[in-house]
């Protein structure tokens, strides 16, 4: 699981970045060109389109990360058993919804055949908003391969808070249940010997 876990990754994330790079690229395009006097017809509805195919491949990815926003410090005050069935809940109600959102995603698709683009007559608007069914079908298999990660977590000690874990390392604070491993797992010598060690250097 964790193999098919890490290539799905790698792949989302090849996704995300060819599409920023795209992305990049147009806008560049679109500044040099319109600096020249000459602006391109379709740069304005490209763009549009290249920002929410990011933002709909970048959730599946976040979603897979677990780097949506989230309040673990709310479920983590619970007991586990009731950790258990809120994170069950809340993974049922979002995948749920992304299934309603590739069906209806699929729906849009095929009632939009046969339109286009307006700057860009040859490309059909299919193409285009096929992002909404792909990207919640993606978004779905994300949410089932972080299931065992998620509830192993709510039956243990909780949620880990990113946000808080970031800001506190951030200002140079250990953030809480981080441990040690070099100082914990190091036997400590005993005075007396330590004592006598720098006695020897001298």
């Amino acid at each position: 699981m964790q193999s098919v876990r890490r290539y799905y990754d790698r792949f989302l994330e090849v996704i995300a970045a060819a599409l920023m790079a795209g992305l990049t690229i147009i806008l560049v395009m679109g500044f040099v060109y319109r600096f020249f006097g000459a602006s391109l017809v379709w740069y304005d509805e490209i763009a549009s389109i290249g920002l929410a195919w990011l933002t709909y491949y970048g959730s599946a990815l976040a979603a897979l990360r677990g780097a949506h926003i989230g309040f673990p410090g709310i479920v983590n005050a619970f007991s586990p058993n009731l950790r258990v069935a809120v994170t069950l809940l809340s993974e049922a109600i979002v995948i749920g919804f992304f299934a309603l959102l590739a069906i209806y995603g699929t729906e849009v698709v095929m009632i939009l055949q046969g339109s286009t683009l307006v700057s860009l007559p040859d490309v059909s608007q299919q193409l285009t908003q096929s992002a909404l069914p792909v990207a919640a079908v993606l978004f779905i298999i994300a949410e089932l391969l972080r299931l065992p990660e998620v509830l192993a977590a709510a039956r243990g000690h909780g949620f880990e808070d990113h946000e808080l874990k970031e800001a506190l390392e951030s200002v140079g604070v250990e953030a809480p249940g981080d441990a040690a491993p070099d100082r914990a797992s190091a036997p400590s010598k005993p005075l007396t010997s330590g004592l006598a060690e720098g006695g020897r250097a001298r």
